[in-house]
């Protein structure tokens, strides 16, 4: 029986660094989680990230992954933010 996609909007905004995209993508890959969707922009030195992630695969539940995150943006600061796909839609409805 095929796992239903678990999907997760991470968003990583703050001060372009050497890095950033290869510490994320590797706890991702750490913990089997799936990138679906990425798209980064730099404007002035600032870096904007959001990923659409499959986390049914994943070896760490959405919280942990969610806390681990935060805590490795915290060390190469920018501020790393999850969230379940069903909530950010329902934020962003209009």
């Amino acid at each position: 029986m095929e796992k239903t996609a678990e999907k997760t909007v991470i968003t990583v905004v703050g001060k372009d660094t050497v890095g950033i995209i290869a510490k994320v993508c590797t706890y991702l890959a750490e913990h089997s989680i799936n990138v679906l969707d990425i798209s980064q922009t730099i404007v002035q030195d600032f870096f904007n990230m959001m990923m659409i992630v499959d986390l049914s695969g994943s070896t760490v539940p959405f919280g942990q992954c969610a806390a681990d995150l935060e805590e490795i943006g915290k060390g190469i600061g920018v501020t790393i933010h999850c969230q379940k796909e069903e909530i950010f839609d329902m934020m962003h409805r209009i």
